[in-house]
């Protein structure tokens, strides 16, 4: 069985495993030999919901418009626009949908979440809330997807996201 390879500017990258598959693209768990990172390959499937313009320059606008917020997110390290490959950080940790699955939810969690909203509707952005997109690593809640948009009240955490962070809410 031969191991699969994808290159990001011309860098190989091992992939270990898919890690999801979410509206813009698939991520997976991918090693250069001696680290370990996330390489998200854009895709172009039809999502009925969801409106893209150009999905690359998406990424790396939200990209800096967040980490300019503040948030706690992977580092992006390479953007392979070509190929529509985007390489970042990886936050090791399980995501707050296992963590709710298996009733290892806290209260801590939802305060940092918090946190981040109040450094987000000022700037006038909302984040995908859904709980796969949030990873803890040593007790620090990171946002591993760059998706953002304008603030709009019905899609903020506390009309929209915060059902997802509960067995009882969904």
């Amino acid at each position: 069985m031969s191991e699969t390879i994808m290159c990001v500017n011309d860098r190989k990258f091992f992939i270990k495993k898919l890690l999801g598959k979410g509206k813009g693209g698939y991520s997976y768990l991918a090693s250069d030999g001696v680290n370990q990172y996330v390489l998200k390959q854009i895709h172009h499937e039809p999502c009925d919901y969801y409106q893209f313009g150009n999905k690359i320059e998406a990424e790396i606008r939200d990209y800096h418009r967040l980490k300019e917020i503040g948030i706690p997110m992977p580092r992006l390290i390479d953007v392979d626009k070509e190929k529509e490959r985007i390489l970042k950080e990886y936050i090791k940790g399980e995501t707050i949908a296992d963590l709710v699955q298996q009733d290892r939810m806290k209260p801590e969690y939802l305060a940092q979440m918090r946190d981040m909203c109040a450094l987000l509707y000022p700037a006038n952005t909302n984040i995908d809330y859904y709980p796969t997109n949030f990873v803890v690593q040593d007790e620090k809640l990171y946002y591993v997807d760059f998706e953002c948009n304008d603030y709009m009240e019905k899609w903020d955490f506390e009309n929209w996201g915060i059902q997802y962070w509960s067995k009882d809410n969904h």
